[in-house]
């Protein structure tokens, strides 16, 4: 997942989209947003920010609902988990991974890229 604290250029403004803040991260773990009318989650997960989509690929859950621990947003449905690092499913399931957005943090926000998101194949 590519987080990175370099500034956002002015050309880069089109494809990044500004979230939230890193304020309201601290408050709340993990915050909704809908970019282009996909659902997604900004999670803060310790020292990192992952973006990652809103609902499970098993069941179309809302993991805003679900807890996340050790690294992994749990699916509320199912109990199913999610690796925030690499989306990749907890053993036993066969469904694909979590579609995970590229981040920036910067002037105090959150900023996801609206053009790129990443799902490697495989499971844990």
């Amino acid at each position: 997942m590519n987080m990175s604290a370099a500034p956002i250029s002015v050309d880069d403004r089109e494809r990044w989209v500004a979230v939230c803040t890193r304020d309201k991260l601290a408050t709340q773990q993990i915050v909704c947003a809908t970019i282009a009318g996909v659902g997604m989650l900004i999670i803060q997960d310790g020292e990192k920010v992952v973006a990652c989509e809103r609902v499970c690929p098993h069941e179309q859950a809302d993991l805003s609902r679900g807890n996340v621990t050790d690294g992994r947003i749990h699916c509320p449905h199912h109990r199913a988990s999610f690796s925030l690092t690499t989306g990749h499913v907890s053993a036993g399931w066969s469904i694909r991974p979590l579609r995970r957005f590229h981040v920036r943090l910067d002037e105090g926000k959150v900023w996801i890229d609206t053009q790129a998101s990443t799902c490697d194949e495989g499971r844990e």
